[in-house]
């Protein structure tokens, strides 16, 4: 099948941009001399400092007291210009070795992009919803009702306890249904995606392929499908973005920087573009099953003129690049020699050299490139791209307020619900806590009969104390943060300190535990950071389960510490507004971080929940976190 270039939406915008493809002094000086007298000394030079010592003496030794003399202890100038001189030579060759060691590490990935390898798509997983128990629902049932009780109107107490007993288990099973339903239509829609992408659905195949090229080195887009022929522009990195040095090695063997010639960093250039091809036709070919052949164009700025243009194009079937073991870096070079009506413009002249230039392709033959040609835009590279929003919970709880209402025949309920079934409230200025949902009272201001909001409580590193009976009914957990990204966790573990099983842990992949008693409500940029909340219900909680561990994680790709967090701050907040605000330290040798824990305790034979704010945690990250607590990370 011979090369067709399709353009799959008419009208369509291409923008492409470039990318960047990204001591000791020597041996001391030894001297010996020999004097009159018949004494011999060595001196040792050492920096600017020296000492001389005596190897050998006179047969007599004279009684007589020779007039002291001066003595000068100091470098001469001479000394200190040699140290100097040793000073600036280990500092050039340091820079040099860090120089080559650069280089060599540049050429190694821009050239090695084909060598790793892509997974085969697979059918989407879509994980269960989480399943809820009966004190889960009792909790949230008494924290709706109890709302704006005082703690000693007994009679309306019991009278809440009573509503909250009716209401849960109806509360409970319309949840469950309606999770349920959520991830019947989410299963739907996966199967659905998956038939089309299978199907060579046109804009489902690009969609998923551009989503898979999203972090490549070379900027790569598929943007047209005909059959089972997959088109795709790729914008390889400018001959320009190179370096124009290279390790070299002197005639006494020392190693040196050397200019590279026309022709070396040609050859480099052109080893990085077919490894960048490769690595784009294989990652396609793992991402579309049902595509067997990719027309591919390669766009790339001319040295001269600084105007994109083609200079690579052809048509790679799926057997072809899987037939080559791709092992080595000069492996790449192969990629002319595996495609069909395949033309580059870097040439072997008669002499079987390389040329030592570059010029765009006459795509004059061949409408879809002229077509692409025309529809290009060159822009300049954004300063940065937005981040994406998060996306939402699919399975995220229904507040037992919204339900309440939904069955309710009488106008909606004015009762206050718990905080977390509210909107996020805005990332707070430094020193300066915000309120804890939209409407919330203020530090202060009533909240309902017989209570106050006092201001949010400062723990300190190591501080305990007991929590009140409001705060077993419903807890809100805030992490706000900048700087750097990271993740909150929870635990619950048992008396000895582990998880009774793997589901006790609720991170982003398994996001409630404990039929819903504790769970994770999300992340979301807020004002100059990023806030994570969740939610727990301590009450509802088994009896076997004896500590809650609150903790983070830091974003293991960047290699960040916990010293990157700024404006960090964990509040925990309960029904009646109560606050709890802990600090963590900045500290530069954890990647993970255990800030607090709830556990149980007892006191004068009653037991309680008691609250320690910790700061402690784990150089390994998340894997250590998860491996000291019993969870088996695989």
């Amino acid at each position: 099948m011979g090369f067709g270039f399709r353009v799959g939406v008419p009208g369509m915008s291409v923008r492409v941009s470039s990318r960047g493809v990204r001591t000791s002094v020597g041996p001391r000086a030894a001297r010996v001399h020999v004097g009159g007298g018949r004494r011999t000394t060595v001196s040792s030079g050492m920096g600017p400092f020296f000492a001389s010592t005596s190897v050998g003496g006179s047969r007599r030794r004279s009684t007589a007291k020779r007039p002291s003399r001066p003595r000068n202890v100091g470098p001469t100038p001479a000394q200190l210009e040699r140290a100097r001189r040793q000073a600036e030579r280990a500092e050039q060759e340091a820079q040099r070795d860090a120089a080559i060691a650069h280089l060599e590490e540049l050429r190694r990935q821009t050239t090695s992009v084909h060598l790793q390898t892509f997974p085969q798509a697979q059918p989407p997983f879509v994980p269960p919803p989480p399943q809820l128990a009966l004190p889960w629902a009792m909790a949230e049932a008494q924290a709706f009702h109890l709302a704006g009780i005082g703690r000693f109107a007994r009679a309306d107490r019991a009278a809440a306890r009573h509503a909250a007993e009716q209401d849960a288990p109806a509360y409970l099973a319309a949840e469950q249904a309606r999770l349920n339903e959520i991830h019947r239509q989410l299963r739907a829609a996966a199967d659905e995606w998956w038939r089309a992408l299978n199907g060579n659905d046109e804009d489902t195949v690009c969609e998923a392929v551009n989503t898979a090229f999203s972090d490549n080195p070379a900027a790569g887009s598929a943007v047209g499908l005909a059959g089972t022929v997959l088109s795709i522009v790729m914008r390889q990195p400018d001959l320009d973005a190179l370096p124009t040095q290279a390790p070299g090695v002197t005639s006494s063997g020392r190693p040196t920087l050397k200019t590279m010639t026309k022709r070396d960093r040609l050859l480099w250039w052109l080893t990085s573009m077919g490894s960048n091809i490769i690595a784009t036709l294989n990652e396609a070919f793992a991402t579309a099953p049902g595509i067997t052949a990719i027309d591919l164009a390669v766009l790339t700025r001319m040295p001269d003129t600084q105007r994109l243009g083609i200079v690579a194009y052809g048509h790679w079937t799926r057997e072809a690049v899987a037939s080559v073991p791709w092992r080595r870096p000069e492996d790449a070079l192969r990629f002319l020699d595996i495609a069909d009506d395949v033309d580059c413009s870097v040439r072997t002249t008669a002499s079987g050299n390389l040329s030592t230039a570059i010029k765009p392709l006459d795509t004059a033959k061949i409408p879809g490139l002229e077509a692409l040609l025309a529809q290009i835009e060159d822009v300049p590279e954004a300063p940065s791209e937005p981040t994406a929003p998060p996306l939402a919970d699919q399975y995220a709880v229904r507040p037992f307020a919204e339900w309440k209402q939904t069955i309710a025949s009488a106008p909606p309920l004015q009762a206050p619900p718990p905080p977390w079934s509210q909107p996020a409230p805005a990332f707070p200025p430094p020193q300066q806590p915000a309120a804890p949902y939209p409407g919330a009272p203020q530090p202060g201001m009533a909240q309902g009969p017989n209570m106050q909001v006092a201001p949010p409580i400062e723990l300190a590193q190591g501080q305990t104390l007991v929590l009140p009976e409001e705060a077993l009914q419903g807890l809100l957990i805030t992490f706000a943060f900048a700087g750097a990204d990271a993740d909150l966790t929870l635990l619950l573990l048992n008396a000895s300190g582990k998880v009774r099983a793997d589901e006790d842990f609720v991170f982003y992949h398994q996001p409630a535990a404990a039929g819903g008693a504790a769970r994770l409500l999300g992340k979301q940029p807020e004002g100059q950071g990023m806030t994570e909340r969740a939610g727990l219900h301590l009450s509802a909680l088994p009896p076997d389960v004896h500590r809650v561990a609150i903790s983070i994680n830091m974003d293991v790709d960047t290699g960040l510490t916990c010293a990157a967090l700024t404006h960090a701050a964990l509040d925990l907040r309960c029904i009646t507004g109560t606050t709890w605000t802990f600090r963590p330290p900045q500290d530069p040798a954890i990647r993970a971080m255990l800030m607090a824990e709830f556990y149980r305790h007892t006191i004068n034979g009653q037991p309680v929940w008691k609250l320690r704010a910790l700061g402690q945690g784990w150089s390994d990250g998340l894997g250590g976190l998860a491996r000291d607590h019993g969870v088996n990370v695989t």
